[in-house]
């Protein structure tokens, strides 16, 4: 409960849904936090207070994340501001729409391959030598079931960037490994009470899939950002290359 204690931790996205209870699990695991933002200003702005009262050291950043200028700036500033970075959460990320095959066009494809794996890209290039000034660090990268599955209709271009993410997680495991930066992912099934589903999935679609989920409930933030939470406390632990499944049991492999 207090490895994390005094360790500076950048969260993409930790201003809204799964990732506003990241950052505030993170902030009462005892860890400085970066926490960026590209909209989200005013939940951004409320969790470095909460940090703040804490007696931890926390800043907001705003940054399109699919710019390199913006990732290579966000990484500078989180380490200027927290005195390093230990830990790297990269939950950025959004389906944008549904959109199936025939009404897939190269611009749209793009757009979701750059807002999900292009910056996670941008982003980790920018903390890796950061992260190696640590004997140890850690890298939690946010996937998805759709990842596993393959998603519901109409989200083929987001299924695929989070397979992707599933493939650079291993890849990036083996090579930051002898650098002590150990990479694992998360891969969320149905999280309820979040914008992303709030937006692109309806009641039906939900109460469908929950019906299947051996545990019969839909999963929350709380239940995500406790397992990132763990894996980027094994920062100095054995596990790598992992990708932890967070689905009731609907899927396993």
């Amino acid at each position: 409960m207090t490895k994390l204690v005094g360790k500076n931790v950048l969260i993409t996205a930790g201003a809204q849904g799964i990732g506003e209870a990241i950052s505030k699990h993170l902030i009462d695991s005892g860890a400085n936090v970066a926490i960026h933002y590209f909209s989200s200003s005013d939940s951004a702005n409320q969790l470095v207070e909460y940090a703040t009262e804490k007696g931890q050291t926390a800043i907001a950043i705003k940054g399109d994340l699919t710019n390199e200028t913006d990732a290579n700036a966000l990484i500078e500033q989180t380490a200027a501001a927290l005195g390093g970075l230990n830990i790297l959460i990269n939950n950025a990320g959004s389906l944008v729409a549904r959109r199936s095959l025939n009404d897939m066009d190269a611009e749209f494809w793009h757009k979701v391959m750059d807002i999900n794996l292009t910056s996670m890209m941008f982003v980790t290039r920018a903390a890796a030598p950061y992260l190696a000034k640590h004997e140890s660090s850690s890298i939690v990268n946010l996937a998805s079931l759709a990842g596993r599955k393959g998603g519901h209709a109409g989200s083929l271009a987001y299924s695929t960037s989070k397979g992707a993410i599933l493939t650079l997680t291993r890849a990036l495991s083996a090579e930051l490994g002898p650098q002590g930066t150990r990479v694992n992912a998360v891969a969320p099934g149905l999280i309820l009470g979040t914008s992303f589903h709030n937006t692109h999935t309806t009641k039906e679609s939900a109460d469908q899939t929950i019906a299947g989920i051996p545990i019969q409930r839909a999963g929350n933030a709380n239940d995500v950002a406790r397992a990132v939470v763990y894996l980027a406390s094994e920062y100095d632990g054995f596990i790598t290359g992992a990708t932890l499944d967070i689905n009731g049991g609907v899927y396993n492999m």
